[in-house]
C-alpha cells in the first residue's frame, strides 16, 4: 500500500531549520524516530498476533535469517526477530537516556563522536522498519495504521538520505 497521512513536503521538513544547532537537530529527530517505532512496535504486539508468530531463532525476516545479538559485554546471542527489536530498542533507549551522549544540558556540548553514534542508532532503526513492513505489515493493515507506518518511514527515508 502507499497510504501516507498526507504530511506535506517531508523532504523540506527533514532539513536543519535556520538557526538550529545540527547536532541538537539530530538528537531530536533520533528521539522522535525511536519514539515512532516504539509506538509502532508496540501496537503490534498490543493488538496483533505480534510476537507470537516468531518466537525461535531464524523465524520472521528474512525467512531463515538469524538475528544475533551482542552489546560487546556478554556473549553474541541467537534471537528471534522480536527479541531483536526489543534489544534494539532497549538498546536505543539507553543510548538516548545517556547523558553523555544525549546531554539534556543546553550548556553541556554533544561528544565529538556523536554523528557515530546516531548512525548506528539509525542502521538499526532501519533494521527494526524491515521488521515491521515484513513480518507484520498484514497486522498494521488489519488495525489501520498502515498510513502512519508509510509515513514514518518515507519521513525516516528522506532524514537519512538528508544527513
Amino acid at each position: 500500500t502507499k497510504r501516507t497521512l498526507g504530511s506535506g513536503n517531508l523532504r523540506v521538513a527533514v532539513r536543519v531549520p535556520d538557526g538550529e544547532d545540527y547536532h541538537e537537530w539530530l538528537a531530536a529527530n533520533t528521539v522522535d524516530f525511536f519514539n515512532e517505532l516504539s509506538l509502532l512496535y508496540g501496537l503490534v504486539l498490543d493488538e496483533g498476533d505480534g510476537a507470537s508468530k516468531y518466537k525461535k531463532a531464524g523465524e520472521g525476516f528474512p525467512p531463515g535469517f538469524e538475528y544475533r545479538w551482542g552489546d560487546g559485554n556478554k556473549p553474541t546471542i541467537r534471537v528471534s526477530a522480536p527479541e531483536y527489536v526489543d534489544y534494539v530498542l532497549s538498546w536505543i533507549e539507553a543510548q538516548v537516556d545517556d547523558e553523555e551522549i544525549f546531554p539534556v544540558d543546553t550548556d553541556v556540548p554533544f561528544p565529538d563522536n556523536f554523528e557515530e553514534y546516531a548512525q548506528d542508532i539509525f542502521k538499526r532503526m532501519f533494521r527494526l522498519f524491515a521488521i515491521l513492513y515484513h513480518s507484520f505489515f498484514a497486522d498494521i493493515e488489519q488495525l489501520e495504521a498502515a498510513a502512519h507506518l508509510n509515513t514514518s518511514f518515507k519521513h525516516f527515508f528522506f532524514y537519512c538520505k538528508e544527513f
